[in-house]
């Protein structure tokens, strides 16, 4: 692909990040995932190959660091990568604050919403006990999310553990709430619901600590 043909830093970086899905790739290796697999679950809708891309691309121009791990291939930010931080935080700010918000309308995929969630559980709020979340998103298959102290899973079967609790409700509702669109109590009154054992589901919202982008408030 031939280059801008500029001497602005401006243009040069954005002949290696501006591609389609290597800025999502960054965010994911921001976020901890460190193998292809995880990666990829962040971004389902990424093609194998070009996800193989993006990461050659990214390791040849010295963000990003492949070694041999026990499983295989692992990738890592490396210095050049991380200052990338800023970047990444940038755009989300910018998209929170000035492109609209209508889950309703949005094509969206529930696993980056789980995973995200995933991502930002709140320890020291879970109950002492081990306990699943079931989740049954309106046209997507049941996700089961994993809660004790310490570790926090995505399944796609219970594991084991007892299930007290099942969201339920449209993607859009969820989505409304994590992002920051509506509070819990609104996201209720647009179909999310959490049934169960009564204390835990008054406790639910509280056990996470909301999109890192949820506090910036859209442009008046």
């Amino acid at each position: 692909m031939a280059g801008y043909g500029q001497f602005c830093s401006v243009a040069r970086a954005h002949e290696v990040l501006g591609g389609r899905w290597t800025l999502l790739v960054v965010r994911e290796l921001l976020c901890g995932s460190r193998r292809f697999n995880d990666i990829r679950r962040g971004i389902p809708r990424i093609s194998r190959t070009v996800l193989s891309e993006r990461l050659q691309e990214l390791v040849q121009v010295g963000a990003v660091t492949r070694s041999d791990g026990a499983h295989g291939p692992e990738y890592a930010l490396s210095a050049s990568g991380e200052e990338l931080a800023q970047l990444v935080a940038a755009l989300g700010t910018w998209g929170q604050r000035w492109l609209a918000r209508r889950p309703a309308a949005e094509d969206l995929d529930l696993e980056p919403v789980l995973i995200d969630m995933q991502r930002r559980v709140r320890f020291d709020r879970l109950p002492k006990d081990p306990i699943v979340a079931r989740f049954e998103i309106r046209r997507h298959e049941p996700r089961f999310l994993l809660l004790k102290q310490g570790e926090a899973s995505l399944c796609s079967h219970n594991p084991g553990f007892p299930e007290p609790i099942c969201v339920r409700g449209p993607l859009a509702a969820l989505v409304a709430w994590w992002r920051g669109d509506v509070a819990f109590a609104e996201a209720r009154r647009i179909g999310l619901s959490v049934e169960g054992a009564r204390t835990l589901a008054r406790q639910f919202p509280d056990w996470f600590e909301r999109y890192l982008f949820a506090h910036v408030e859209p442009a008046r």
